[in-house]
């Protein structure tokens, strides 16, 4: 099984080493028509932009997504299966509400907590897609936001900046093109670490006009949650130059002690894949038990079980004092 597991994470490793990314420096319209198939015939774009958005909910999707979660949690729906139970007259001896109103006061609270939450994280989203950089439009560099960054773009950042996106390295003032960066935000390490541009685009971008000419396309391996691993290819003038992880700053990395830095994006947007939804080890067992409890209640008493079939409000009845036993 182990080898089994190895093998697999090897193929998992080599698919996403493949050469199935293709970028073009300055050319929007290119980077735009790329397509990737998603299923039968339906078709997305390739690139995606530089937005991101790590909230759960908006106006429309927070009421059924909400009463989703809730009810992901086992207790909930075995409550509301006894709520459900007492709202028959035959084996109630509670009034229906006095379960219902306690447990819609305690969805609700989780609820409006849930929804302070996503506000926040709205709000941050917010502010991170709104920064300012330094995009090369044309013949010069303009200032844009965040959310306006594509895939292909170049751009120019300056000491103490954040990196907006996943960009190759071109150039910067430092000697050999030299960047130095900290990735405290990404992998809580303070020393900083150094990224070098390709020797082709150092000798050969140094001025502006050189940037806004640049063709180049760079091959890679598609966006995926490594950090510490790329693997790609330029090709400029009809020449092939390979890359790895030294050429890329990643997304979220400050850049320290260099003045001036020049970069192409390659990946844009969140490169890590859906988040998901964390469950804690509490929650997990208590489904688990919920699930074990229900089983041994589901069962009626043979002593309430006719010849013709079972008289239906009494097994129920036996069912629900059989919960409340339980329950005690």
């Amino acid at each position: 099984m182990g080898s089994l597991g190895q093998r697999e994470e090897l193929q998992d490793e080599d698919k996403n080493s493949a050469f199935t990314w293709e970028v073009q420096a300055n050319n929007r319209a290119y980077n735009s028509q790329l397509k990737e198939k998603v299923f039968l015939c339906w078709r997305r774009r390739k690139h995606k932009t530089n937005i991101i958005c790590t909230a759960q909910y908006n106006f429309f999707s927070f009421l059924p997504l909400t009463l989703y979660e809730q009810f992901h949690h086992l207790s909930n729906l075995y409550f509301l299966l006894i709520i459900i139970l007492q709202g028959i007259p035959d084996i109630s001896t509670l009034p229906w509400f006095s379960l219902f109103t306690p447990m819609i006061c305690l969805l609700f609270i989780r609820a409006t907590r849930e929804l302070v939450d996503d506000i926040g994280r709205h709000k941050s989203d917010r502010a991170v897609n709104d920064r300012p950089c330094q995009i090369l439009m044309g013949k010069s560099f303009t200032w844009k936001k965040w959310k306006d960054l594509c895939v292909g773009d170049v751009i120019c950042l300056h000491k103490d900046s954040i990196v907006p996106a996943d960009t190759l390295l071109l150039a910067s003032t430092e000697p050999s093109s030299l960047c130095y960066v900290e990735t405290v935000d990404i992998d809580g390490e303070s020393n900083l670490k150094f990224g070098q541009a390709p020797t082709i685009t150092h000798q050969e971008l140094t001025t502006v006009r050189n940037m806004a000419s640049f063709q180049g396309t760079v091959t890679c391996e598609a966006p995926n949650s490594r950090l510490h691993h790329f693997v790609g290819c330029l090709e400029w003038n009809d020449k092939k130059y390979s890359l790895d992880i030294g050429n890329l700053l990643l997304r979220g990395c400050r850049i320290r002690n260099t003045d001036t830095c020049y970069g192409l994006v390659i990946y844009a947007g969140m490169n890590g894949g859906k988040i998901h939804l964390k469950r804690t080890k509490l929650d997990l067992m208590m489904n688990k038990l919920v699930v074990v409890v229900s089983c041994q209640q589901v069962p009626l008493p043979q002593e309430h079980r006719g010849g013709a079939g079972p008289g239906l409000p009494h097994d129920i009845s036996a069912w629900v004092k059989r919960v409340r036993c339980v329950s005690k």
